[in-house]
This record gives structure tokens, C-alpha cells and sequence, in this order.
């Protein structure tokens, strides 16, 4: 397969991933409770990711790749943290 259809691959892909990314910020904002919330930004950072690696595909600039690393590691601390906030809050019942 050549750089060109590739990129169109990954053009088509970015397409699809609208879909999944619509219904997560739907389910982050109606969520019925935290939990629901959180793992809706969970799915919405791992398209989030998934687009940073397309975009790379498409474009070809590698620079997207550390865009996704990074919030890769924004991703792993804040579920940390809300682990640890869920935690104290089961705890104070």
C-alpha cells in the first residue's frame, strides 16, 4: 500500500471515529453517575488517541504521536486520581 492510499485510509478512519467520540461526549455529559462519566472520558481520550496516530498517518509529522503520549499520560493520572477520589468517598460511608 502507497503513502496516498494510506493517507486516505486513515482520512476515512478519522471519519468513522467521529461516531464513537459523539456517543462518549454524550455519555460524559448525561451520564447518570461519576463513575459513567469517567469512563466515558476514558473512551473519549482513547479516540482522542487513536485520532493522534491517524493524523499522523495522514500527514505524515511524527509530532502527533508525542500529542497522543501525552494525553495518554494526562489519561493514566487522572484515572489515578479519580480511582483514589472514589475510594475515599466508598471509605466516608
Amino acid at each position: 500500500m502507497n503513502a496516498p492510499d494510506l493517507a486516505t485510509v486513515a482520512i476515512i478512519l478519522i471519519a468513522v471515529l467521529a461516531l464513537p467520540l459523539a456517543l462518549a461526549g454524550y455519555r460524559m455529559i448525561r451520564g447518570p453517575g461519576y463513575a459513567d462519566r469517567f469512563v466515558a472520558l476514558d473512551m473519549l481520550t482513547a479516540v482522542a488517541i487513536a485520532l493522534a496516530a491517524l493524523t499522523t498517518l495522514a500527514t505524515g509529522r511524527g509530532a502527533f504521536l508525542d500529542i497522543g503520549l501525552g494525553i495518554a499520560l494526562v489519561n493514566f493520572v487522572s484515572t489515578c486520581a479519580f480511582a483514589a477520589f472514589l475510594n475515599r468517598k466508598r471509605g466516608d460511608r
